[in-house]
């Protein structure tokens, strides 16, 4: 078993395919996509909270006021329109990102204290909708300033005038600590990058040792050696076990890096905080990594081993049974996006890890990576997660240990 196995790693370790996708993708490629993106991201959404909005409005002479402040307000530009019938096509043309139309009876409705309207026209169909909340902004501001005058004639003093405008104020004090808070978003981004680099690394040598080995016409020389068909199985397991298990710990090991990296660059440099006085983003992180004991990432790195073996195991059966290198591609392709759905149920609102969830593979190791990044790990379920976890993938191997000894599998023709 153990020739095999040295054998199929020296043939794997001289492939340039596979030096790429299970050294240097790792290491290098994903890491920086990681970091880019994150820039990136970071960098259009404080662009698109700064960008110019050009917009028109329509009956401006009804609030003058309201007309006053929009003109007023940084990043708002007036744009003249002909008509309201306009309106639609100067969106669509990028000529107006949104209008403003104020109805005749806007000043008779407020004079009468009673509720007006002011019709707003954009485009909601994006994924972040800033234009509706940079206006809603600007149209609170006035509201604010419309309670305050119409309070200010009925002589209240300061007292009465903040009981007028908020009876009752929401004084919030979180009990999630800094690196719970920053945890939540990090460690929901990174099972997701883990699984699915511990799969993609695996993904080529598992069609190599498949579909490859019967196109190349090897794989009747290797059933024929005096070898039992349980030791080559598990030989070529444990080369998919290896490739994806050190994929995963050389991703683990580079992002860690890239993070003490920017953390020790973003400790040299002055602390810049925002308006309210709240620590920058870096900040937060480096003070999340920091935070992040040797015992949680010798935690990540045992549920990656499972997990590895239970993608080694479907990856080889699925390799066995394709007929060609085609064939097996096609047939794998599919389970990313089956490996995936388990894994993004972990970011969905209201599941959190108790006892059911422990059980389910996939979700309960997403969960538990999103829980020790976050220091909230209730490491009773530890062991639960890993027993679970090893169960799967010892009996996805058993299947494909079956799955081996069919020679209808072995010799689909």
């Amino acid at each position: 078993m153990w020739t095999i196995y040295l054998k199929e790693i020296l043939e794997l370790a001289r492939d340039r395919k596979t030096f790429i996708f299970t050294v240097l993708i790792p290491i290098f490629a994903m890491p920086l996509i990681f970091a880019a993106f994150g820039y990136f991201s970071s960098t259009m959404f404080d662009k698109a909270r700064r960008a110019q909005l050009p917009y028109a409005v329509f009956g401006q002479e009804n609030a003058p006021e309201l007309a006053q402040r929009f003109a007023a307000e940084k990043g708002f530009r007036a744009v003249p329109l002909a008509s309201e019938a306009e309106i639609r096509h100067a969106i669509d043309q990028d000529v107006i990102k949104f209008a403003l139309v104020i109805p005749r009876g806007y000043r008779d409705r407020l004079d009468g204290q009673r509720q007006a309207v002011v019709v707003l026209h954009y485009n909601s169909a994006v994924m972040v909708d800033l234009i509706r909340k940079r206006v809603q902004a600007v149209v609170e501001a006035h509201n604010a300033a419309l309670r305050e005058s119409a309070l200010s004639a009925l002589n209240l003093n300061q007292q009465q005038l903040r009981f007028a405008l908020n009876p009752i104020r929401l004084d919030e004090h979180s009990t999630a600590g800094q690196r719970e808070q920053v945890g939540a978003l990090v460690g929901g981004m990174l099972p997701y990058l883990l699984l699915m680099g511990c799969l993609m690394a695996a993904m080529y040598p598992a069609i190599d040792l498949g579909a490859g080995e019967k196109e190349r016409g090897t794989l009747e020389t290797l059933l024929l050696a005096p070898v039992p068909r349980s030791a080559i199985v598990l030989a070529k397991f444990l080369v998919l076990f290896t490739v994806g298990l050190l994929s995963s710990l050389l991703m683990v090991g580079s992002m860690s890096a890239l993070l003490l990296i920017a953390s020790a660059t973003a400790l040299g440099q002055p602390a810049m905080g925002n308006q309210s006085g709240n620590p920058s983003g870096i900040a937060d992180l480096v003070a999340m990594m920091q935070s992040i004991s040797a015992l949680d990432m010798v935690m990540v790195a045992l549920m990656l081993a499972p997990t590895a073996a239970m993608f080694a195991a479907i990856l080889l059966a699925l390799s066995i049974y394709a007929k060609s290198y085609k064939e097996a591609a096609g047939l794998i392709s599919p389970l990313m996006l089956l490996s995936l759905l388990p894994t993004m149920v972990a970011l969905l609102p209201g599941v959190e890890m108790n006892w059911m969830w422990a059980m389910v593979p996939l979700t309960n190791v997403s969960l538990a990576m999103k829980e020790l990044v976050k220091g909230t790990m209730d490491y009773r379920m530890f062991a639960v997660i890993l027993a679970s976890t090893t169960i799967t993938a010892g009996a996805l191997l058993a299947l494909c240990r079956w799955w081996f000894t069919r020679e209808q599998v072995l010799f689909r023709n």
